[in-house]
């Protein structure tokens, strides 16, 4: 493959999974991943970029269908960015994700081949279809008309209009049909980053699963309050499931969901959900687990990896809208929860009140920051849980968990391998890896939850 160039035809045999879920060949030593491609398929494809020691092919033809492919139900699937493994057999997705987690921490984490690392089976869900709580959409233009959509495979600039997602709920699904139909019906523009100008840049929609509430947060480039209660009133008047209409506004040309600023525009501010016995309120900025279901059984692992006595402090790292703090409260003495977004501490705060639950203090501020000011008012903990973004932990919120020495860490990641290199950080610092449970919170999708245990040797 010395002389393998763009547009050359070959047959391939897959043999793998990459981690974003490309099928993975080798032709002669030389790695070709090819999007769509399945484990145990044999493929006609042309090379559409060529590197000394990589090459990314698509797929001309299919000359064996591997057995654990299955038809995509969904009309978008291979246009659409969001679910890369729809086409694969949901089985087969566990294995291919359980291989994930223990190539990155034996590979990355340098814990030893995965045989010897405490690596549990990895947890299904039970629903892999309308299990997501919270969907964002971004809004684009198209012939001279409004969409809304997702963004299109490989593909940051153009998004593909989106009339159902299979992912969210059909009540969810309803109220992105009404919005699009109502953008349209009044002509509203839509942001051009280019220019600088329109107004329409996001939808987010959120549900509460056991309460049925819906959440439509509308992000625009100004605040046109006006515009947005008028689709509030279209919204309340078809779909009773929408108790909350939020407008964030974000001005700045970063395209990013967030806004500078927040306007209730109809019915509550937040929404109720229900989890582990306790009731949360969910603000439209506020990190809460995409999928209820399945945070009920992450929750539960977290809680019996804590190993709780009664008499323990704990640090709740990135804590979001306090669910774990709330969760591990009801068996400890005290806990704090950390978190960097204002909004998530008002709702764990009002959570905590509403759930009769006074051993809980929620601290703003960046982990990095907060930790060591704790350290020095002599606040010690015996248990420290984290949930970091997918970047893992800053390195010196790291160093001060090592400074602050629990018995006990509790790390919740997202991604697999920020959580080896993590992981390889505290065995350096003296803590002995006894527990790895992977939870698949995201079907159809290469991402994984995964909760390790460490003890302090």
């Amino acid at each position: 493959m010395a002389h393998a160039r763009r547009g050359d035809l070959l047959t391939i045999d897959v043999t793998d999974l990459a981690f974003g879920g490309e099928g993975v060949a080798r032709a002669g030593g030389y790695v070709i991943f090819v999007p769509g491609g399945v484990p145990g398929d044999r493929l006609d494809v042309r090379l559409t970029q060529v590197r000394p020691r990589f090459a990314r092919a698509q797929i001309e033809g299919v000359g064996t269908a591997s057995p654990l492919r299955t038809p995509p139900p969904c009309p978008y699937f291979g246009r659409c960015g969001g679910c890369r493994l729809q086409h694969i057999g949901y089985e087969a997705q566990l294995e291919f994700k359980q291989r994930q987690v223990a190539d990155c921490l034996a590979r990355l984490g340098g814990l030893g081949p995965p045989e010897g690392i405490p690596l549990a089976p990895i947890i299904g869900a039970p629903e892999i279809y309308g299990y997501r709580n919270k969907m964002e959409f971004t809004f684009a233009e198209a012939e001279g008309q409004a969409i809304v959509g997702l963004h299109e495979a490989e593909r940051y600039d153009a998004i593909l209009d989106i009339e159902r997602c299979l992912l969210q709920s059909d009540a969810m699904n309803a109220v992105l049909i009404e919005v699009r139909a109502f953008v349209r019906e009044h002509g509203w523009s839509v942001y051009r980053q280019d220019r600088e100008e329109g107004l329409l840049r996001f939808l987010m929609l959120r549900e509460g699963k056991a309460t049925g509430e819906g959440m439509v947060n509308l992000v625009t480039a100004s605040p046109d309050v006006a515009t947005a209660r008028a689709l509030a009133d279209r919204l309340r008047a078809r779909c009773p499931q929408v108790t909350s209409v939020v407008l964030n506004v974000n001005p700045k040309k970063a395209a990013v969901a967030v806004g500078v600023e927040e306007h209730p525009i109809a019915g509550n501010e937040t929404i109720r959900e229900r989890l582990g016995g306790l009731e949360f309120s969910i603000s439209a900025n506020s990190f809460f687990q995409t999928n209820t279901r399945q945070a009920e059984r992450l929750f539960g692992i977290v809680r019996d990896f804590a190993a709780l006595t009664g008499r323990e402090t704990i640090f709740d790292l990135y804590s979001g809208t306090g669910a774990i703090s709330l969760i591990l409260a009801r068996q400890a003495r005290a806990v704090y929860g950390i978190e960097l977004v204002p909004a998530a501490i008002e709702d764990a705060t009002r959570n905590a009140r509403a759930n009769g639950i006074d051993n809980c203090t929620f601290l703003p501020g960046e982990v990095r920051h907060v930790l060591p000011e704790l350290l020095r008012q002599g606040v010690r903990a015996d248990v420290v849980v984290a949930d970091p973004p997918r970047a893992g932990f800053h390195p010196k919120a790291l160093r001060g968990v090592l400074t602050l020495a629990p018995g006990r860490i509790v790390y919740v990641s997202c991604n697999p391998a920020t959580l080896a290199r993590d992981l390889a950080t505290l065995r350096a610092g003296g803590y002995r890896l006894t527990a790895v449970q992977p939870l698949d919170m995201f079907p159809h999708t290469p991402h994984i939850e995964v909760v390790a245990r460490l003890e302090r040797a």
